[in-house]
């Protein structure tokens, strides 16, 4: 299949570096939109509209990624704009109704997603548009978590941002298109992962004063235009080959579906004598489990039942092991700490993730975050990076996450601390498993599954050399199918 984001991406390089248009000697030269921009940008300082910025560096040599036509010229991100911040850094109070409330997840996608938003109230939003006000024609991109993808707000709506979200203003609606197209590049990938912050304990996040830095490969206003217009018809064609393999993608969903299964059942890797037995691999487990609780860091659990006969759904390797899933980590669901106590949200440094942001992959950031007496207080537990957790209720039932952060979560999320086991091996089991949970679910229009229905279900335990295997040919196979 053709992979349409990586195609996508490639067309607006060869655009910005002006390989896609031609350049004509009507258009003038880049220098005259700059000193354009400039003079509007002095004229609004002068008026007391926006503030002044510092003077920023010149572009250096070794900062300039590739060749751009004679009339084109290099300038910084923040000379072609009138401002450049972000959201609001504190937790806001979240009400039923009110003025829409976005953040990363409303953008990512790379148009306005909707579906599922938060809202503020009046007074709150006429606080924070006072710092921070979104408004037709500015550029959103996203600053923290997932990084980089930007779009030009082209809807008359109110609303409010959080930290996650930066907010470019320009001068023009064309320079924010284009300013968009430059981010949204492979070239604004390549800028952004070298200039990104965090890491190890923290997450990526885009600086502000960083973004400002940003080098821009600026053309003459015509032609920046005609880039525009290109990339539209562009997008169009690759929106059709998008469209037509998107017919197909059930079929591709069944097949995935079909090798994690099959991975899970011994059926794709060679079961070797030097791998020892499962056996062995689950008396260790027991003995660390033990040990674990007897320091306190996990809580005894109540004993489960005995595996039946009947209760097997298919046959595995003679050196594997069928245990309940309850025994080969420490599971915990969450809790939500009191929406009355500011001081649970309020300055919050410890992510609490929620059912919607399971994306059966790696989870890199959240949307909330709570405070350290929120953590001392409430029943929730910080699960450490490599947790894997799954969603217990409504339509999120069975999906999937393994965290990149030290993350606590909602009561609609059931975290999973592996012991002694790999956590990729757990993760494809649980992805696996989503339709049986989906069938044992229970509640009516907002279905759910309990911690007890997950924590009692068998898995089939390999030795753990073999999980290895089984995770990497998994991994393998699926990439060739992208």
């Amino acid at each position: 299949m053709i992979d349409t984001e990586t195609l996508r991406k490639k067309v607006i390089d060869l655009a910005i570096q002006g390989k896609l248009t031609e350049q004509l000697p009507s258009d003038g030269d880049a220098e005259t939109l700059h000193a354009q921009i400039l003079d509007h940008k002095s004229r609004f300082i002068k008026e007391g509209k926006i503030k002044k910025d510092k003077a920023l560096p010149d572009i250096a040599a070794d900062e300039i990624p590739f060749d751009i036509p004679d009339n084109w010229k290099w300038v910084r991100l923040g000379e072609l704009c009138l401002q450049i911040t972000d959201g609001t850094h504190r937790t806001p109070t979240y009400q039923n109704e009110g003025i829409p409330f976005l953040s990363v997840k409303n953008i990512s996608s790379g148009a306005f997603d909707l579906t599922d938003i938060k809202y503020i109230s009046e007074e709150e939003h006429s606080e924070l548009i006072k710092r921070c006000k979104p408004e037709k024609n500015d550029v959103l991109v996203c600053r923290i978590g997932t990084l980089g993808k930007a779009i030009t707000i082209d809807i008359d709506l109110e609303f409010s941002i959080f930290v996650s979200l930066g907010l470019i203003k320009t001068t023009d609606k064309t320079i924010s298109d284009y300013i968009v197209q430059v981010i949204n590049s492979g070239y604004g990938d390549t800028w952004i992962k070298d200039n990104k912050a965090g890491g190890a304990m923290h997450t990526y996040k885009i600086n502000l004063n960083s973004l400002a830095l940003l080098p821009v490969p600026l053309a003459p206003l015509s032609e920046i235009e005609r880039i525009l217009q290109l990339n539209d018809e562009v997008k169009t064609h690759i929106e059709n080959i998008y469209n037509l393999q998107a017919k197909y993608s059930n079929d591709l969903a069944v097949l995935k579906s079909k090798i994690v299964d099959a991975g899970i059942q011994g059926k794709l890797t060679e079961q070797l004598p030097e791998d020892g037995d499962a056996e062995d691999l689950y008396v260790q487990i027991l003995n660390q489990k033990s040990q674990l609780i007897k320091e306190g860091k996990i809580k005894k659990e109540k004993p489960l039942p005995d595996i039946t006969e009947d209760e097997i759904p298919f046959e595995i390797p003679k050196n594997w092991k069928w245990v309940r899933i309850n025994e080969i980590g420490s599971w915990s669901a969450g809790a939500t700490p009191s929406r009355g106590n500011k001081d649970y949200y309020e300055n919050g440094t410890t992510p609490w993730i929620k059912t919607g942001e399971l994306n059966d992959s790696y989870i890199e950031d959240a949307e909330e975050y709570i405070t350290e007496m929120a953590l001392k207080e409430c029943s929730v537990r910080l699960n450490p990076i490599g947790s894997v957790l799954i969603a217990m209720y409504g339509a999120t039932i069975g999906k999937v996450g393994i965290l990149n952060i030290e993350a606590t979560t909602n009561q609609a999320c059931c975290a999973c601390i592996p012991i002694m086991i790999n956590n990729r091996f757990l993760y494809y089991f649980l992805k696996s498993n989503k339709e049986r949970f989906l069938e044992a679910s229970h509640g009516g229009a907002q279905p759910n599954i309990s911690k007890d229905i997950i924590t009692k279900s068998l898995m089939p335990l390999p030795p753990l050399a073999e999980q290895k295997r089984i995770v990497t040919k998994i991994d393998a196979v699926l990439e060739q199918l992208r």
